[in-house]
């Protein structure tokens, strides 16, 4: 018999993962993705002659689900490490925190209000299941923990630049996830951070993972955006933009949560209520190539208010500035509420707003020294852990239309959003629909004799 044919909507990294898992069970499949090119938020760029990653990536040593893959893939070899250091802007300033002995002398905060900080980062790398911590306020937490200076000094800034105003619905669980990751980056003895990154960028691993695909059947289609989805007694079927209708034994959603109930006008009230009660952050990030290095730290966190972006990402403080002929590689990220009136900014304003702020910060930095700036927007980057999150809001993978599932991002109740969780994610859910799917396979008509 023909094998069941699945359809999976979003060609990110996430859309990719599920296909190449799926094919590998012997099932066809085809992508759609409605961008020009494959890879969502890991898609590369151009910037004065270079590509590289549109937004910020970095490997931790403990992504084993992305290690895992890349071997798949053959990249193994191209992974490189490196050690790197972390900084904050506070009161004007720059302070390094790249070493317990740094973390020690860092003078905003007293010797009382770093015992309780160092206590707050330990007690959460030390938690295992994040769920209770769902039902907790990330407000309350870190007061509880850190302390009402700490709180105000360090935390709540933070938070702000991050969530903008939502910070007030975000869960403890939010906080945890990202103190769990960066913990982890520390090597064991000297207790400095490591990452790595792929030689080549995101745009190597995209490639590869394509020629993959293709040499094992997947159909990968771009520029096809899915305006609609039906399901009945026969399966469900996908409308494209221009008209064109296509019919599949199963369909999988990688799409933002709160797009499908656009796309799927026959789901129950509840299932579309539950995917609108998402909280996505958006982000605008700048992309910089400079003539020279700002800082050395490779994140820089950012206190002061008057500050427009979360943080200065300094790429080639890792990777190898060679790649980009000897320049310097600055990310400038901005998350945003679904509301903020920034969106309205147009590419010139945030350029002019950013510079200004980047060179105030760093007066030795002079106009003449940005080689190329780029701006890129996505409404819907990361899905906030609120309070309840598992429980009133996560999205289900089953949907009241038959043939049609859930995979997105939204899922990753209890982690951080990067590349690992999002492989992680597809990994688990083929284990949780292979199953379900091989039930609803046709019986192999017997061999003629």
């Amino acid at each position: 018999m023909t094998a069941p044919h699945v359809g999976i909507v979003g060609g990110g990294v996430l859309g990719l993962t599920l296909a190449l898992g799926l094919r590998a069970r012997g099932y066809r499949v085809t992508v759609l993705e409605g961008a020009a090119a494959p890879g969502g938020l890991a898609a590369p760029a151009e910037i004065g002659g270079f590509t590289w990653d549109r937004f910020y990536h970095v490997i931790a040593p403990g992504d084993e689900q992305l290690l895992r893959l890349l071997d798949q893939l053959g990249l193994t070899d191209a992974v490189r490490w490196g050690t790197t250091r972390t900084g904050f802007f506070t009161d004007d300033r720059f302070y390094s925190m790249s070493s317990s002995w740094e973390f020690l002398r860092f003078p905003p905060l007293s010797l009382v209000d770093k015992a309780r900080l160092g206590l707050t980062i330990l007690h959460a790398s030390r938690i295992e299941d994040g769920r209770p911590l769902e039902e907790v306020a990330a407000v309350d937490w870190l007061r509880r923990w850190s302390g009402r200076n700490t709180l105000n000094r360090i935390w709540l800034p933070l938070l702000k630049a991050k969530l903008g105003e939502n910070y007030r619905r975000a869960s403890a669980a939010f906080i945890w996830a990202i103190v769990a990751r960066m913990y982890a980056a520390r090597r064991k003895g000297q207790k400095r951070e490591q990452f790595g990154y792929v030689d080549g960028g995101y745009d190597r691993v995209l490639r590869r993972l394509r020629e993959r695909l293709e040499e094992q059947g997947v159909a990968l289609t771009c520029g096809a955006a899915v305006t609609g989805v039906q399901s009945n007694g026969t399966g469900p079927r996908l409308t494209l933009a221009g008209g064109e209708e296509r019919a599949f034994d199963q369909v999988i959603l990688t799409i933002p949560a709160t797009k499908i109930p656009q796309l799927c006008p026959d789901l129950t009230r509840a299932e579309t209520s539950r995917l609108e009660r998402v909280v996505y952050q958006g982000i605008v990030c700048a992309s910089l190539l400079l003539k020279r290095p700002l800082s050395g730290f490779y994140v820089t966190n950012i206190t002061e208010s008057w500050v427009p972006f979360t943080a200065v990402i300094e790429t080639t403080a890792l990777v190898d500035r060679d790649r980009f002929g000897g320049h310097t590689l600055v990310y400038l990220p901005r998350y945003l509420t679904q509301d903020d009136a920034f969106w309205r900014r147009s590419d010139d304003e945030v350029r002019t707003e950013f510079v200004a702020a980047l060179r105030r910060m760093y007066p030795d930095l002079r106009p003449d020294d940005i080689v190329a700036f780029r701006i890129s927007r996505v409404r819907e980057v990361l899905a906030l852990a609120t309070r309840g999150y598992t429980r009133e809001v996560l999205p289900p993978t089953r949907t009241s239309l038959l043939g049609v599932w859930v995979v997105n991002s939204a899922q990753i109740a209890n982690g951080t959003l990067n590349l690992n969780e999002t492989v992680s994610l597809a990994r688990r859910k083929l284990d949780e629909l292979g199953p379900v799917f091989d039930a609803t396979r046709p019986a192999r008509e017997p061999a003629a004799r």
